[in-house]
């Protein structure tokens, strides 16, 4: 393996480490990830909007000479970054994958990008994304498909697609994202990353009425994820609901003890939830680093109708979903928008005033019955996804193990309790098939503890077997398989 490759292999903090001790430069580390983009993004699709190469180094040179004269702007100073193409980094097109905005250009940095920004990133482009990030399949008609790392003829998850990709590939150091249904978990699992769904208000978003959707990070590492949500959280005069917390502590000890700790396994569901043949088996096998630690784990169900999550999620989803009606209400601008989105608009327009109470006294109920829970057990654990990464040119699963699907994102359900919930929700890796397809695990905690998540996290990623770095057949010109 060259110099320039072992870069890339580097976990965030060892890179930065490495570059703030001078022992490589900014130029160096910017060559390497322009070097594996040029190699593996044409086949994978992960990173859209990719600035000019010769730009870029100029920038990381700029950095360099920062840190000659002793002045760091932060751990990421010099890291190449690209940004979910639903976030808006100014300069940059921001077309949340959809016709109608193929030529927007962000005019400033969002929040969570101008704070990546602040810690020495430089933004070298943006991360493909489902159109308007509706969908856990990452294909647009702007940019196109973005296929895994572990098969090119399967699709990479979504909505953080990718992100995830580009991180299996070791295009990029950590990778930012957003997640309502899963969009920080289906992608870890089917990419075998790491992300996190920060809790409510952990990373700061503007408004009063949270619907679903919150920002968060992926990483190869459970190290690096907790040190960019200590980038990515904090508390900001624009957001009315965000948790007025020090983000430092989120990234600091992360190694614990954990004998006696209490985790309830869920799976599917008791039959509620179809898999594909294979998802469970592998989720139930990662429950053993868990014991290993010192954890007791059981089957164990909440004391709530799962189906009375799923009426009351496409309420708060399809309701979240109306901020676009005024581009549905044009039929010039309609015509731009895939299906989904269009059943999303027109489930919302149907609901009333009364339906939207009854699915917040819902949601309510669903938080008690959890919060009863929780006074029993430390933490929950369920499966990430409930198919394998399946092929890029179909838009979503028909149907799993047979049981047909009645919405385009019904085949991720495993999810949307915990969306539902607002608690902190880590995705790690639980292995691979016979295939060499990935999946994973998600370790839900309880309300607000967001560092006590990625201490299990660190723990589980530490003790498992199945979480080695194993570069994905792609980058190592293997076949296929694991």
């Amino acid at each position: 393996m060259s110099e320039q490759a072992r870069l890339v292999e580097h976990s965030a903090l060892e890179l930065s480490g490495l570059i703030h001790r001078r022992e490589v430069s900014c130029v160096e580390v910017m060559a390497a990830h322009l070097a594996q983009i040029e190699r593996y993004n044409p086949v994978l699709g992960a990173i859209v909007a990719l600035r000019d190469g010769d730009e870029l180094l100029a920038e990381a040179r700029q950095r360099d000479d920062e840190l000659a004269a002793g002045r760091s702007r932060g751990w990421m100073h010099g890291f190449p970054h690209a940004v979910k193409d639903l976030a808006a980094a100014k300069g940059l097109p921001h077309t949340s994958g959809s016709r109608i905005f193929a030529d927007r250009v962000a005019e400033a940095d969002d929040v969570v990008v101008a704070r990546i920004r602040a810690a020495g990133a430089i933004i070298i482009g943006k991360t493909n994304t489902p159109e308007f990030g509706l969908g856990s399949q990452t294909y647009n008609e702007v940019w196109g498909t973005t296929a895994n790392p572990y098969d090119p003829s399967r699709t990479a998850g979504g909505s953080s697609g990718g992100g995830a990709a580009a991180l299996a590939a070791r295009m990029v150091p950590v990778a930012d994202g957003s997640d309502n249904m899963g969009s920080l978990r289906n992608p870890p699992a089917f990419n075998h990353v790491v992300g996190l769904r920060p809790s409510w208000g952990r990373v700061p978003e503007p408004g009063f009425i949270p619907y679903g959707s919150v920002n968060g990070p992926m990483a190869r590492t459970v190290a690096d994820v907790a040190q960019l949500l200590s980038t990515m959280a904090g508390p900001d005069a624009g957001a009315p609901l965000c948790i007025d917390e020090d983000p430092a502590s989120l990234s600091a000890d992360l190694v614990r003890d954990w004998a006696g700790t209490r985790i309830a396994w869920v799976g599917d569901w008791d039959g509620y939830l179809p898999t594909e043949p294979g998802v469970l088996e592998l989720c139930e096998s990662a429950l053993a680093t868990f014991e290993r630690l010192g954890c007791e784990v059981e089957p164990v169900l909440p004391a709530y109708a799962p189906q009375d999550i799923w009426e009351s999620y496409l309420a708060w989803r399809s309701w979240g979903n109306l901020r676009y009606a005024d581009l549905y209400e044009d039929p010039a601008t309609r015509a731009l928008m895939k299906p989904e989105l269009v059943w999303e608009i027109e489930y919302g327009l149907r609901l009333t005033a009364l339906d939207l109470t009854r699915a917040a006294a819902a949601r309510d109920a669903w938080y008690a019955a959890l919060a009863g829970m929780f006074e029993r057990y430390d933490f929950v654990v369920a499966p990430s996804a409930q198919v394998f990464p399946f092929d890029k040119a179909v838009h979503w699963p028909r149907e799993i193990a047979g049981r047909p699907m009645d919405t385009y994102h019904r085949w991720m359900e495993t999810v949307v309790p915990w969306t539902m919930s607002g608690h902190p929700v880590a995705a790690v890796p639980a292995g691979f098939d016979r295939r060499g397809l990935p999946t994973g695990i998600q370790l839900i905690g309880r309300r607000h503890d967001d560092h006590g998540v990625l201490q299990l996290a660190h723990a589980y990623e530490t003790a498992s077997p199945v979480v080695d770095g194993t570069l994905p057949p792609l980058l190592t010109g293997e076949p296929g398989g694991h």
